[in-house]
């Protein structure tokens, strides 16, 4: 009887080992996958940061003096006025 219980103890030992085992191999590939979407997912906020940051230089470029005068110029016939065509009004509180 005590060799069937010691028997019994090892073959429950070995199964208790085998699970740990198991669950330790699980969640390395758990977390081998984790890394990799990780990964993943900086590069593409990587790419998105260069994207948005090449959309606001594009933004500041339209806006800028440099292409809006020659746009106005050529577009809306535009010009920059003489000195003598620019008047003054000043304003005088009552």
């Amino acid at each position: 009887m005590r060799s069937f219980l010691a028997s019994l103890a090892t073959v429950l030992a070995a199964c208790a080992l085998l699970a740990a085992l198991a669950l330790v191999a699980w969640r390395q590939a758990r977390t081998r996958e984790l890394l990799a979407e990780l990964a993943q997912v900086r590069t593409d906020r990587a790419l998105t940061e260069a994207a948005l940051t090449e959309q606001i230089k594009r933004g500041q470029y339209l806006e800028s003096r440099a292409r809006v005068v020659p746009e106005a110029r050529r577009r809306l016939r535009m010009r920059v006025p003489t000195s003598a065509e620019i008047l003054i009004f000043s304003y005088a509180e009552p």
